[in-house]
């Protein structure tokens, strides 16, 4: 058998339904940086992301297992779709919209992986993200939902507006006026990162 991590997507899950079990730790782990991050930047909250993650990958697997997997090819959109379903699900729930909030205690550029960099640019690199997101949870949500996906989650347009429902020029549209409008908090408030 070819060894797992040479495989593609379409060809653990196909491995999987064979009752394979590692061959789902290899997808998990191939994408579970992505769709964690993108969960905790949309919630910002690590304990309610690691359960939205978990609710994920059971509804990954009951999909998978009852033989209605039909995405061929595009495993990682469609597991950010479902993701993305129950974050706005869970918004549901609570009757609130998802709103990013500043000055929380979890950083979640600690899940990027850094070689070994000294003090001070730990203390340039934390002061850099703090930055970014504290302008991040300026945004409007529909701006800030689109760049979180584009950059962290590295969706395509098409993804992007297929996850959220919007035409593609809406997406582009929102991601330009959200690029603006980070560049003129940058300019005002003099950050340089």
């Amino acid at each position: 058998m070819q060894v797992m991590y040479k495989m593609n997507d379409e060809q653990l899950i196909n491995l999987f339904k064979k009752g394979h079990s590692s061959a789902l730790e290899e997808l998990v782990y191939r994408h579970k940086d992505k769709l964690f991050t993108s969960i905790v930047l949309l919630v910002k909250d690590t304990f309610l992301a690691e359960d939205i993650f978990q609710d994920t990958f059971i509804k990954i697997i009951d999909t998978i297992r009852a033989d209605r997997y039909t995405e061929k090819g595009k495993f990682l959109p469609w597991a950010m779709r479902i993701a993305h379903n129950l974050c706005v699900d869970h918004f549901r729930k609570i009757k609130r919209t998802p709103i990013i909030k500043t000055g929380d205690d979890k950083d979640i550029f600690n899940v990027l992986n850094f070689s070994e960099p000294s003090a001070e640019e730990k203390m340039m690199t934390r002061q850099s993200h703090d930055s970014v997101r504290r302008m991040l949870d300026m945004l409007p949500g529909e701006q800030r939902e689109v760049i979180i996906l584009r950059h962290y989650a590295e969706l395509s347009f098409k993804e992007i507006a297929d996850l959220t429902n919007v035409s593609i020029n809406t997406a582009l549209g929102r991601m330009r006026y959200g690029l603006i409008n980070l560049r003129k908090m940058m300019t005002e408030k003099q950050i340089c990162l």
